[in-house]
C-alpha cells in the first residue's frame, strides 16, 4: 500500500537514568537516520518521542534516595532531552507523560475502553508489603522463578530464562523495598482480555510476513501459548489516577489506583503527536497521524518491547476503534560493551552524555550505524570506534574530501573548474554518482542501516579510487583538460555525499556544503521544505556549475590518539571495578541432610543448539551415563553452541522435569557466575554418570 504519511516512534525511555549507547543503538538512532532520509526524500513524516516518567523504577530510585518521583525525573528529563539534541537526533517532538495532555489522553483511552466493556474487572489476592504499607507492583517483588528456579526473578519477568511473570507467580517472594515476606491482600484492579484480542492479533500480524524474525519468533510464542489478561492498573502511589467517573461507574473505591505505566505509556505517543500539533497552532492536524488509513506507524524498538508494541498497543488501538495499528516494528537487539553484558547497576556502560564531553556527535553516530544489532547481539569497543573513525571518516571520507578542495583550490583558483571532453573514466564515474541515490534509499526503506551506512562510504571510496586513477598530480601540468575533468568530477561526487550522508553524520554534511558553498538543500530536520530544493533524489546529479566559488577548505576528520582511547577503557574499567567490589552474600546456613538429596552427575554434551523463539535457552542433549538427557540451559547470552559440545558438565539429576517454551528440561547445569554477572560452566572430568559428592 502506497501511503501519504508516516508517523514514526522511538521507545521512550525511563527518565530515571540518563542514556547509554545501548538504547542509542537499539530505538533512537536507526529511527533518526530514517526519518533523516525520508524528510531528504520530500515525504510527510512526523518523529515523536519522549520521557516515560511513570513506573516502579523511578519510585524505586526516589525510595532508594530518600527524594520524590518527580524530583527524579526533573533530574533527569532535562538530561535526556539535552543529550539526544547534542547527538543530533531530529525529533518533531520531544515530550514526557507527566503533562497534561498526556493524563488527559490517557484517561479518555481508559473511559472509551471501559464504556465499551472492553475491560474485565478482577477482585483478587496481591502481594501486600506490611512495612512499607504497599501493595507490590511488578518489580516490588523478587524471588525465585517457577520455571526455571532462578532466585533472582521479578514479579514481570525472569531476566534467567524470559518467561512473563505476574508477582503472584514467584515463589518465596520477598519485598524489593524492605525485604519483607509479603501477604496476601484483596484488591480489584482493572484487566485488558488480551485472549479477547488473540484472533485479530493473529491475523494482524500474518499481514506482515515482511516483519523481522526475531519480531516474528518472539510473537509466535505468545501466541503458542495462548494471550492472557493484562492488568492495567495498579495500587502504586505514583502514576495517572483511574478516572473517577469509570471507577465509580464500576462500583470500585479509584482511591490510589493508577493506570498501569505499560498501558499509559504506548498512549505517549499519541499524546506527544497532540502537543506537536498544537504547537504548530493546528491542533486538530494530531488526527490525520492516528485515523486516517492512508498513515503509516512505524515503532523503532529494542527486542525487550517487542510484544508490547506487536501485542497489546495494537490491542488497544483495535479497542479503541478509530486508530491505525503499527505497519511496521523494526525492533533491534541488544549492544554489548567491550564483550560484556550492559549493566547500569554494575557500572558497565559508557553514557551518551559523557560521551560527548570528549567527543563530536558524528563519530559515535558513524560507528554506532556501522554496529547497529539489527540481527544479532552486536559490540561497541573503543578499539574499534577508533579504527573505524581514523580508518574510514578520516582515511576515507575526510582525505577524499580534502584532495578535491585543496586540488580545486590551488589549481583552479577555489572554484568549480569546466567539465570539457570527458573521458571513459570520468563519465564512468558520473554514471555510478547518478545510482548511488536508489542504491542507498533501498537499504533505507528496508531498515538496513549498516547496509545504507556502508553504502554511503563505499561513494566516498568510489571517489578516492577515481581520483587515483585519473592522477590529477600528473596532468596538473601535462593536461590541464584532463585535471580539470578530474577535480569537476570529485566535487561533483563530495556535493552528492554532503547529502547522501546527512541521515548519518548530519553535523559533517552541514560543515561539507558550507566549505562547498552549496546551498537550497531540502533539510533533514523538522520544519517547513521548499518542493523545488535539492534533495535526496537529486544527490546524483551534478549539483555544482562550472565556475562556482568554492567555500574555506577545513579538515573534516581529525584522528584519534592512542591516549584518547586508553582514557575511555579506563573510566570504564574503573566504573565497572567500583560496582562489582561486593560479592553475592552468603545464602542461609543448610544441614548435611538437605546438601545429600541433591542427586549430582558429571556429564558429557552431545550437542547443542539455539531455540528459535528464545534468546537466553540453549537446549542440550547430555549423557549421564545411564542415559541421555535433554537439559535447557539459559546460558544462550554466554556461550556459542559449538563451544559447549564435548564438555564435561555437572547436572542436577534429580530435579523435576519442567516445561519451557514447550519443551521439557530434564535437569540442570551448574555454573558459577562471578560479580560482574558472567557464566562459567562447573566442570568434572570424570566417567559420564559419575557421582559428584
Amino acid at each position: 500500500m502506497a501511503y501519504k504519511r508516516t508517523l514514526v516512534t522511538s521507545a521512550l525511555p525511563y527518565a530515571n537514568g540518563p542514556i547509554h549507547l545501548g538504547h542509542l543503538a537499539g530505538a533512537y538512532m536507526p529511527a533518526d537516520f530514517y526519518v533523516r532520509y525520508q524528510r531528504l526524500k520530500g515525504r510527510d513524516i512526523v518523529y515523536v518521542c519522549g520521557s516515560d516518567e511513570y513506573g516502579v523504577a523511578i519510585v524505586i530510585r526516589a525510595m532508594q534516595e530518600g527524594v520524590k518521583p518527580q524530583d527524579i525525573i526533573d533530574r533527569y528529563h532535562p538530561l535526556i532531552k539535552e543529550s539526544f539534541a547534542k547527538v543530533g537526533m531530529s525529533f518533531d517532538h520531544y515530550s514526557r507523560t507527566t503533562s497534561p495532555v498526556h493524563a488527559d489522553t490517557s484517561q479518555d483511552f481508559f473511559r472509551r475502553l471501559a464504556a465499551r466493556d472492553d475491560f474485565v474487572l478482577r477482585r483478587e489476592e496481591q502481594l501486600f508489603d506490611p512495612k512499607a504499607g504497599v501493595f507490590l507492583a511488578d518489580r516490588f517483588v523478587c524471588g525465585t522463578c517457577p520455571k526455571c528456579s532462578f532466585e533472582e526473578a521479578f514479579g514481570d519477568q525472569c531476566e534467567q530464562c524470559g518467561t512473563s511473570l505476574n508477582p503472584a507467580d514467584i515463589l518465596n517472594p520477598r519485598s524489593t523495598l524492605t525485604d519483607a515476606v509479603p501477604e496476601h491482600r484483596q484488591t480489584t484492579h482493572w484487566y485488558l482480555p488480551l485472549g479477547r484480542w488473540q484472533p485479530a492479533l493473529e491475523q494482524y500480524v500474518a499481514s506482515h510476513p515482511e516483519w523481522k524474525p526475531n519480531v516474528l519468533g518472539q510473537i509466535g510464542s505468545w501466541f503458542a501459548d495462548g494471550l492472557r489478561d493484562r492488568a492495567i492498573t495498579r495500587d502504586v502511589p505514583w502514576g495517572i489516577p483511574v478516572p473517577a467517573e469509570s471507577a465509580e461507574a464500576a462500583g470500585v473505591d479509584a482511591t490510589g489506583k493508577v493506570i498501569y505505566v505499560w498501558f499509559d505509556a504506548p498512549i505517549g505517543y499519541i499524546s506527544a503527536t497532540r502537543e506537536w500539533a498544537e504547537k504548530l497552532g493546528t491542533p486538530e492536524r494530531w488526527e490525520i497521524y492516528w485515523k486516517d488509513d492512508e498513515t503509516r506507524l512505524i515503532h523503532f524498538i529494542g527486542k525487550d518491547n517487542i510484544v508490547f508494541h506487536t501485542l497489546m498497543f495494537p490491542a488497544m488501538l483495535m479497542a479503541y476503534d478509530e486508530y491505525v495499528v503499527p505497519d511496521s516494528v523494526p525492533a533491534n537487539e541488544f549492544l554489548t560493551i567491550e564483550g560484556r553484558k550492559l549493566s547500569t547497576s554494575r557500572g558497565w556502560a559508557v553514557w551518551l552524555h559523557e560521551y560527548l564531553d570528549e567527543f563530536e556527535p558524528d563519530l559515535l553516530r558513524y560507528v554506532l550505524g556501522t554496529t547497529f544489532p539489527e540481527t544479532k547481539d552486536a559490540d561497541f569497543s573503543w578499539n574499534e570506534f577508533q579504527t573505524r573513525v581514523n580508518s574510514e571518516l578520516a582515511d576515507i571520507l575526510g582525505n577524499f574530501v580534502n584532495r578535491a578542495l585543496t586540488f580545486a583550490e590551488r589549481e583552479f583558483d577555489g572554484a568549480v573548474p569546466e567539465l570539457t571532453d570527458p573521458s571513459a573514466e570520468d563519465r564512468a564515474a558520473l554514471e555510478t554518482l547518478a545510482g548511488f541515490p536508489d542504491r542507498i534509499a533501498r537499504s533505507y526503506e528496508r531498515f538496513r542501516f549498516r547496509e545504507a551506512v556502508a553504502e554511503t562510504m563505499n561513494l566516498a571510496r568510489l571517489g578516492n579510487k577515481y581520483f587515483n586513477d585519473t592522477a590529477p598530480w600528473k596532468t596538473r601540468k601535462s593536461d590541464r583538460i584532463a585535471c580539470g575533468n578530474t577535480v569537476h568530477v570529485s566535487l561533483q561526487i563530495c556535493a552528492g555525499l554532503s547529502v547522501l550522508m546527512e541521515p548519518v553524520l548530519p553535523f559533517t554534511a552541514a560543515r561539507l556544503r558550507a566549505m562547498l558553498r552549496l546551498t537550497g538543500v531540502r533539510p533533514s530536520t523538522p520544519g517547513p521544505s521548499d518542493s523545488s530544493a535539492v534533495g535526496w533524489d537529486e544527490a546524483g546529479s551534478s549539483l555544482l556549475t562550472a565556475g562556482h566559488a568554492l567555500g574555506r577548505r577545513e579538515i573534516l576528520f581529525s584522528k584519534i590518539s592512542n591516549q584518547m582511547i586508553q582514557k575511555q577503557v579506563t573510566r570504564l574499567e574503573s566504573a565497572g571495578q567500583e560496582a562489582e567490589l561486593p560479592y553475592a552474600e552468603l545464602k542461609k546456613t543448610i544441614q548435611y541432610d538437605d546438601f545429600a538429596r541433591l542427586d549430582l552427575r558429571t556429564g558429557h554434551v552431545l550437542s547443542a543448539e539455539r531455540i528459535t523463539k528464545s534468546r537466553k535457552l540453549l537446549r542440550l542433549r547430555v549423557d549421564i551415563g545411564s542415559e541421555t538427557r535433554q537439559i535447557l540451559a539459559g546460558v544462550a547470552e554466554h556461550f556459542e553452541p559449538c563451544t559447549l559440545v564435548g564438555c564435561r558438565v555437572v547436572v542436577v539429576a534429580n530435579l523435576a522435569p519442567r516445561k519451557m517454551m514447550g519443551l521439557e528440561s530434564q535437569g540442570m547445569l551448574l555454573m558459577a557466575e562471578d560479580r560482574a554477572g558472567q557464566l562459567a560452566l562447573v566442570t568434572a572430568d570424570s566417567e559420564s554418570g559419575a557421582v559428584v559428592r
